[in-house]
């Protein structure tokens, strides 16, 4: 697989992650770039790490994963944005004081359900000629990167939204699972 190859690939297995990072950002007070570029290593770490366990399950078994992965992603980012929804809904005081920074658990978890995708392109690469560990590199690079932005991005649709952000972000989080689960129907 040539470099421009790679590139592309690497973009297009972070464009969920950037949507879902869009979602946290605007559900966090003002996030700084310090949070945003926190949580942009997590989720491109993650994402670095899924194609090369896809990668090794497909030198094994790459029928059981590809069949199962849109369902595992689906379901984790609909738990998830539902959470986001019904906590935003709920009144409370923190839908009033937003919390300045995510979870390491929420943002993992998030980060996961995003990067499933990605496992499933590892298992795609066990069959060409790749050098996984540039693609994997390359992928987490790139999800730190547009996640990074992301966060950056909904610090600024939080404020215009105001309180209400956190459902904004779970109904991405959903519609980010929709995304992927029909994309694979």
């Amino acid at each position: 697989m040539n470099p421009i190859a790679l590139l592309l690939l690497a973009f297009s297995m972070s464009t969920d992650a950037f949507a879902a990072a869009v979602g946290k950002g605007a559900s966090l007070n003002r996030p700084r770039f310090f949070e945003a570029l926190r949580m942009g290593v997590i989720f491109g770490t993650i994402e670095a790490i899924t194609p090369l366990i896809g990668w090794l399950i497909g030198k094994s078994a790459s029928s059981y994963v590809e069949a199962w992965d849109h369902w595992i992603a689906f379901f984790l980012l609909l738990a998830l944005g539902l959470h986001m929804v019904y906590e935003g809904f709920k009144p409370s005081e923190e839908e009033i004081k937003k919390p300045s920074r995510q979870s390491l658990f929420k943002v993992s978890i998030t980060a996961l359900g995003t990067s499933i995708d990605a496992m499933a392109v590892g298992v795609g690469l066990a069959f060409i000629d790749v050098n996984i560990w540039l693609a994997a590199g390359l992928i987490g690079l790139a999800t730190t990167l547009m996640v990074t932005l992301g966060v950056m991005l909904g610090r600024f649709v939080g404020a215009i939204i105001g309180h209400r952000a956190e459902i904004f972000g779970g109904i991405t989080l959903i519609g980010v699972g929709f995304w992927i689960l029909s994309s694979h129907l």
